[in-house]
């Protein structure tokens, strides 16, 4: 099984490296987003040590699921602890590990992105993993951080057709470098404003003169509201937006999950985290009832991982970010979590599942004529 698992690991990479090649992003074809520079990348992995990985399942005619991984390092993760926050914008969910990040301010796991059924199979697979990792042999207790959003509209989910070992997989596929996104992983069964939404990423690098941090998002899309895309109202132009009649609706989830190299604590990450939402906001996202909206933040600092390592004393001393130098931090990752946003959008695909209902992909070339004026 794991030989069968390890090779069908190294399939998707290849599938993603080819289809990386052929996707344009928003950005390239015109939609403007805010006024910082992004990273190298324009993704989350433009945080140093940050990385990836996807493992999407589509079987037969009802199977349209799949998991992220994202690593806050390459290293042991459970005993190089990270300064980390949760911000609840909405708490219709089911994220898992979320209590003890928020009594301790620590992340001591890999964040793992499923289906809303498939929760207790990220949490046997990232608990295995952070067993099995060299160095943990003695521990006892793990906090796995796992969170969904519902697919049950294109996938089978009650089914839970993920499987603790396919979790185990992602987790040992995650790499640096470009991110897919759209249709794959934990984005492959998602709808977002109507439209096939999935997995986007985005990325700022902040100027040397306000620290030159950078500050990366993922996002996994599948909620609702009236979509805004480049100032363009293009939920009421395209006539898909919430109330429109009593039939539709605007309930979903969103996991955002977001990386930085500043030095920060979980009390000034938090406080990215509650921006995050503002970047929803700004494509036009409501946080609805029914929606379980999430913010993960993790400071990736080695000054800080360090500081939180067991061999160190009692107490505890490290270089801060002061709370004055915050804004432009704020600033990035509100920009970088609407291009994410938009990012998962554009790139997600027609897709046909479960019982035979399909969601369209966003009318890219409509929107691109509309921001151009045309």
């Amino acid at each position: 099984m794991k030989n069968i698992l390890t090779a069908c690991c190294f399939f998707l990479a290849f599938i993603s490296f080819q289809n990386l090649q052929s996707q344009t992003r928003a950005r390239e074809l015109g939609v403007p987003f805010g006024v910082l520079p992004t990273g190298n990348l324009n993704a989350i992995t433009d945080v140093k040590g940050v990385k990836v990985g996807h493992l999407t399942k589509i079987n037969g005619d009802s199977i349209r699921t799949g998991v992220t991984a994202i690593l806050a390092h390459g290293g042991n993760i459970f005993q190089e602890k990270v300064p980390a926050a949760i911000y609840v914008g909405n708490g219709f969910g089911k994220l898992a590990g979320i209590t003890q990040v928020q009594e301790l301010g620590l992340l001591e796991s890999p964040i793992i992105l499923t289906n809303t059924l498939s929760v207790a199979a990220g949490i046997e697979g990232a608990v295995r993993y952070t067993l099995s990792h060299p160095g943990n042999e003695s521990v006892q207790s793990v906090n796995a951080v796992v969170g969904e959003t519902n697919d049950g509209f294109l996938n089978d989910i009650r089914g839970m057709h993920i499987s603790s070992e396919e979790v185990i997989a992602t987790i040992n596929a995650a790499q640096e470098g470009p991110v897919q996104e759209g249709n794959v992983g934990a984005g492959t069964g998602t709808i977002a404003f109507g439209w096939k939404g999935g997995i986007g990423t985005a990325s700022r690098k902040l100027p040397e003169s306000l620290g030159g941090y950078t500050i990366g998002v993922l996002v996994q899309s599948n909620f609702g509201g009236n979509l805004q895309i480049g100032g363009i109202p293009v939920g009421e132009k395209l006539e898909k937006y919430p109330f429109r009649n009593a039939i539709e609706k605007a309930d979903g989830s969103c996991m955002i999950v977001v990386a930085t190299d500043a030095p920060i604590l979980s009390r000034n990450l938090e406080r990215i985290a509650k921006r995050a939402m503002m970047g929803l906001a700004k494509t036009g996202g409501i946080a609805s009832n029914g929606s379980g909206d999430y913010v993960i933040a993790f400071s990736t600092a080695e000054n800080l991982r360090s500081a939180y390592s067991a061999e160190t004393g009692k107490l505890e001393q490290a270089e801060l970010l002061r709370n004055d130098d915050m804004s432009s931090l704020f600033m990035a990752v509100i920009e970088a979590t609407e291009e994410a946003i938009i990012n998962s959008l554009f790139a997600a695909e027609t897709m046909k599942g479960k019982q035979g209902r399909v969601i369209e992909a966003l009318p890219k070339e409509q929107v691109i004529n509309w921001i151009k004026g045309k």
